[in-house]
């Protein structure tokens, strides 16, 4: 094989690899603020405001059939005065979910809640053209968003909303909690890396003075703020995260409020998930592409500048774990030859990537949530399924940067009561991910012998060059097993 060949691909495995390491230095760096706050005492819960503000709940929904009835019993369980509270339902369905909503509408205007029905000709900027439709008829000075698959907990309204304590608040959000993390290792592993992000990043960012983003869902925003900062746009696939960016250069400050937890249903399987992850990875690239000039250019500080790199440009982790991945095979015969003096360099980044990931994500379960079984089951397979999709999320996030708008495609919303149904992958078909992870496999198995190049052997790449093949085979077991018909 050529070897200016060899030593390009070295290097730019090289590359990858120190890519890898700076993103487990900065998830390192998170941990460890979160670390020492964890002492301090939290802040007494605000009075509330005499007389009560009036909010609005908004409920998005698209084809949400199995879930509709459910989220709309919830919204009619919120304590708050009902001549203070209004339920907006955005119903951009097509299929029985109409029906559906009309029913759980009927109960609740029964019950005397005041509840309208938004529906539109078409679905014209999606679940962001849904939320400024109902932008423009809310009654309330606050907006309560819920997805279709989330409960509100009855006193949801009573932990957010005093929390606008100050008039420059324009956005409280709430934790996410999990009705199925227990089901599988697929939401299992969810629930470990959606924990992390709410606790520490969140938690830490809030703390800190960073900037932060409202999650789509389980959030109040304060109406000026959402119309202050330009509204909602879909000229990303991430409405959410774009307007709490452009809200925060505006002036507007947002709270993290963890205390607060709203239960979800996670994406049950691997298919799901993916497409879910493909469509966060997108628009955080879109979202870079568009905000990071204005933010970079404004009088904030480094820090501030810094940590927003790291978090609109999340998905460019994802492109270095794959390279690092596709290029470890050819790496290894660089270095089995022993024509590099550089050979230590990427064990040690790989090293501290790894090891920055991995205690990132136990420290959660470890610590916060003290749970033995999912800290020994989702923990070490963890690095295997991210091993198994960075692939495709490296392309979403490439894509990202190219690309303006996009379809939103909706997480298929099951209901833990209904079992058997399968939603489709917008963006990776089925057999070519499976074909993929089978090809890649074989690949990584058939190189393996690559570590034994020269009588030398590459400890640094033993657990990677075992684990890639692993994280391929994991995820095309996983991708067949719901094909047939199984679960995750």
């Amino acid at each position: 094989m050529n070897s200016s060949f060899l030593t390009a691909v070295y290097v730019l495995h090289l590359v990858s690899v120190l890519l890898v390491a700076l993103y487990g230095v900065h998830r390192l760096a998170l941990l460890r603020s979160w670390l020492r706050m964890r002492g301090r005492p939290a802040p007494p819960v605000p009075r509330l405001a005499d007389p009560l503000p009036k909010v609005t709940v908004q409920l998005p929904l698209y084809n949400e059939e199995a879930v509709a009835e459910r989220l709309l019993a919830a919204a009619g369980e919120l304590s708050w005065p009902r001549d203070r509270l209004e339920i907006q339902v955005l119903d951009d369905s097509t299929d029985g979910t109409r029906e559906a909503v009309d029913r759980g509408v009927a109960r609740l205007r029964a019950d005397g809640f005041f509840v309208s029905v938004l529906r539109r000709s078409s679905r014209h900027g999606f679940k962001a053209g849904a939320l400024a439709e109902g932008l423009a008829e809310a009654g309330g000075a606050f907006l309560a968003v819920f997805d279709a698959d989330f409960i509100p907990p009855t006193d949801f309204l009573l932990q957010t909303v005093p929390r606008f304590t100050s008039p420059d608040i324009g956005m409280v959000q709430a934790r996410w909690g999990f009705l199925n993390d227990s089901d599988s290792l697929v939401t299992g592993v969810q629930a470990l890396t959606l924990s992390s992000h709410f606790d520490i990043e969140h938690g830490t960012r809030h703390a800190l003075g960073r900037f932060f983003n409202f999650n789509g869902t389980a959030g109040v925003w304060r109406k000026e703020a959402i119309v202050g900062a330009g509204g909602w746009r879909a000229d990303t696939v991430t409405e959410d995260l774009d307007l709490s960016y452009r809200a925060q250069l505006a002036g507007w400050r947002l709270v993290y409020h963890g205390g607060c937890v709203a239960p979800s249903e996670l994406p049950p399987t691997l298919t799901d998930f993916i497409s879910q992850q493909q469509r966060w990875t997108k628009g955080a690239s879109q979202t870079a592409v568009k905000i990071l000039p204005r933010l970079l250019a404004a009088p904030l500080p480094l820090r501030v500048k810094v940590e927003a790199l790291f978090h609109l440009l999340g998905g460019m982790g994802w492109l270095a774990g794959a390279l690092a991945t596709v290029t470890l095979w050819p790496a290894l015969l660089v270095h089995g030859t022993g024509s590099s003096a550089l050979a230590w360099v990427p064990g040690v980044a790989a090293l501290t990537g790894s090891c920055g990931a991995i205690l990132f994500y136990y420290m959660v379960y470890a610590l916060l949530e003290p749970r033995t079984r999912h800290l020994l089951r989702y923990v070490p397979l963890l690095p295997l399924i991210c091993i198994g999709v960075a692939p495709f999320l490296a392309c979403a996030a490439v894509e990202g940067l190219f690309t303006r708008h996009g379809v939103f495609h909706r997480t298929p919303k099951y209901g833990r009561l209904i079992d058997g149904m399968k939603g489709d992958i917008p963006y990776v078909k089925r057999d070519t991910f499976r074909r993929s992870m089978v090809a890649f496999s074989l690949l990584a198995v058939t190189a393996s012998p690559l570590l034994f190049v020269g009588n030398t052997l590459a400890l640094y790449a033993f657990p990677l060059a075992m684990a890639v093949p692993a994280g391929y085979m994991l995820t095309g077991v996983l991708l067949v097993r719901e094909r047939a018909g199984g679960r995750g």
